[in-house]
């Protein structure tokens, strides 16, 4: 049976209530196209960072409002989302400390929290790093949660998919290039990185990929959009490109995964006793 998935390319800004409008919109667009998964931007909910280089901070920006999952704002998309499945970024607290995190839910509760691992630039100055990669069941099978940087990352994807994940959603507020930006996002070589990372993380873990992006301008930052599907075999199966929209396709996840399994499985094949050590980390 075919799910049909939704991701999103879109700008979002700094205010809380006009971005919770935004989402409650773009929930009610999806499930009146009978869209059954939602993945929506990182950072969605007020926005993202508006600087990474390290610079003197906006005085007049507060930064991203701060979030619970038990809070209000969340309790409020859960009510609105019903049946459909949406996972989304947000600035989470807890105790002291802040998180860049993911949250997959539906109206019959929060699937499943993720906290960003990897982070890029100066990222780490302004949120607290996840420790853990870890899939969950949802209403539209096994999912795994990444966010953005992680994405480069061969091992974060490798680890959902050895815990099961059929799908592997992972929301972006991904930049044009720092140093050489294009002036057609098209061709921007960050744009390029992007798409290449989708598609080899759905191949080499043969599973479905949805990749959200943030769209437009945020601060300092310009965003390369191409929201996207994946398929098992790397192939794209939607996107918006380098423009801001709604990347939908209807995907039979189990049959396509027997499929692209079936003759050689990359996962059944590893020989884990011939691979080298892990490398020390740069700061050793």
């Amino acid at each position: 049976m075919s799910t049909r998935i939704s991701s999103v390319a879109a700008e979002y800004g700094r205010g809380l209530r006009r971005s919770l409008d935004q989402v409650l919109g773009q929930i009610a667009e999806a499930k009146e196209s009978g869209v059954q998964l939602l993945a929506l931007p990182e950072a969605c909910l007020g926005g993202y960072l508006s600087d990474l280089n390290g610079g003197k901070p906006d005085p007049d920006d507060q930064g991203p409002p701060e979030l619970r999952v038990t809070g209000p704002e969340l309790a409020e998309l859960l009510e609105a989302a019903g049946d459909l499945v949406v996972c989304l970024g947000f600035c989470e607290i807890d105790g002291d400390r802040r998180y860049n995190s993911a949250v997959c839910f539906s109206g019959a509760g929060v699937h499943g929290v993720y906290r960003k691992v990897h982070q890029p630039l100066s990222e780490n100055s302004h949120y607290a790093a996840g420790d853990s990669f870890t899939a969950f069941e949802t209403p539209v099978g096994r999912i795994g949660l990444l966010i953005c940087y992680d994405k480069a990352f061969p091992e974060a994807s490798r680890s959902l998919a050895l815990d099961g994940a059929e799908i592997i959603v992972c929301i972006s507020a991904w930049p044009t290039s720092r140093t050489s930006p294009a002036e057609n996002l098209a061709e921007d070589r960050w744009a390029l990185r992007f798409n290449l990372f989708d598609a080899t993380r759905a191949l080499e873990n043969q599973v479905v990929l949805v990749a959200s992006n943030q769209a437009g301008t945020f601060g300092s930052m310009r965003f390369v959009a191409n929201a996207k599907v994946v398929g098992p075999g790397g192939d794209v199966l939607a996107t918006t490109g380098a423009s801001p929209g709604v990347a939908t396709v209807d995907v039979d996840v189990p049959d396509v995964l027997a499929t692209a399994r079936r003759s050689m499985f990359h996962l059944a094949d590893r020989r884990p006793e011939t691979y080298r050590a892990p490398l020390p980390s740069a700061a050793s």
